[in-house]
């Protein structure tokens, strides 16, 4: 079987790494249509051997299709998604729109497969920073029974999109030249700088994207209860995100049985011979379809505690990528009929 595809934000950086994935991966795809906003209908962009026509995302252009991949704003997923779904086109999206949504399930693949078979035509696709981070601690949470966890993030300029990257070098450039290193895109400049500023503030001091990592943890590895603490920084490195994760658990840890735990967990890989100077790092996972797992230690603040560092490429596996593996398993499975009504 082949499906009808469609990608909305086609022009964004997630959106070029849906299109190059989707044939790299070999997806069944019989039609691929490429969607954006009504500035960029027109473009042609490319796809393998051949380039596709953009069109303008609108409520109608899903008629016929399979499935659609959302990586644009929140503001369009809920307006288009719903159309969309309506139409009998499953929704994969990236946004933030839907993720806690009680009826939307919110999925990675590895870890809560079996939440994508109960969608009704949209399923969540999580943050990028909580993805990697959970592709770590999932496989911890089956070995020692997670009970909370403190996270910092170091988020790559990728997270933001295609004018982030460019601001870097643009920045980097003027720096080498003694120049100013002007600030567009973020509130300060990014080259050799960090910022502790991701996403929005919030009354309680913490920022959205902070917040996000305790919501959506406990819904993928359905823990109400579990207790999280996270301070995300932008950081000057063009793609893949690290996090440093200082984890409690409910059992005794050992670093052997956490080694074995994460080395036997798809989509993981232990990186982790410090000694050797072998660690994940973002030059060397970025386009990488694995997270890397390393710097394991024995915590000497918590209780049953383990520290850790992993790293993964946020255009990829906590983005694109991830959406793609929703298609395939939704595909293998053959989950793709739903009932509109749940919508």
């Amino acid at each position: 079987m082949s499906y009808k595809i469609g990608i909305v934000g086609a022009t964004g950086a997630v959106g070029q790494e849906l299109i190059r994935l989707l044939l790299e991966r070999q997806f069944p795809v019989s039609e691929l249509r490429l969607f954006a906003s009504a500035r960029s209908a027109g473009k042609r962009l490319p796809a393998g051997d051949r380039e596709i026509t953009v069109e303008e995302a609108k409520a109608d252009v899903f008629d016929g299709l399979d499935f659609a991949i959302f990586s644009a704003s929140s503001g369009l997923s809920k307006e288009l998604a719903p159309e969309a779904a309506a139409r009998g086109c499953v929704v994969i999206d990236n946004s933030s729109a839907f993720r806690m949504d009680s009826e939307v399930p919110l999925v990675v693949p590895e870890i809560n497969p079996d939440a994508a078979a109960r969608h009704h035509g949209i399923i969540a696709n999580p943050n990028c920073s909580t993805i990697v981070a959970l592709m770590a601690l999932a496989p911890l949470n089956q070995a020692f029974g997670l009970k909370r966890f403190i996270a910092s993030t170091y988020q790559a300029v990728s997270g933001t999109g295609a004018a982030a990257m460019v601001e870097l070098e643009n920045q980097v450039q003027a720096h080498v030249k003694g120049g100013e290193a002007k600030a567009e895109v973020y509130p300060h400049p990014i080259a050799f700088n960090l910022l502790p500023h991701v996403d929005k503030f919030l009354d309680t001091g913490y920022t959205a994207e902070e917040v996000k990592m305790e919501n959506e943890g406990r819904k993928i590895m359905a823990l109400p209860d579990l207790k999280v603490s996270c301070l995300c920084v932008r950081v000057p490195v063009f793609r893949a995100h690290s996090v440093s994760v200082n984890a409690e658990f409910e059992r005794p840890v050992s670093i052997e049985a956490a080694r074995k735990a994460i080395d036997a967990f798809p989509g993981s890989e232990l990186t982790d011979e410090p000694l050797e100077n072998v660690y994940p790092m973002p030059l060397d996972y970025a386009g990488k379809v694995n997270c890397g797992v390393g710097r394991l230690r024995l915590d000497t603040a918590l209780d049953n505690g383990l520290a850790l560092w992993v790293v993964g490429d946020q255009l990829w596996k906590g983005a694109a990528l991830n959406a793609i593996q929703i298609a395939e398993l939704l595909h293998e499975r053959k989950a793709w009929s739903f009932e509109v009504a749940g919508v």
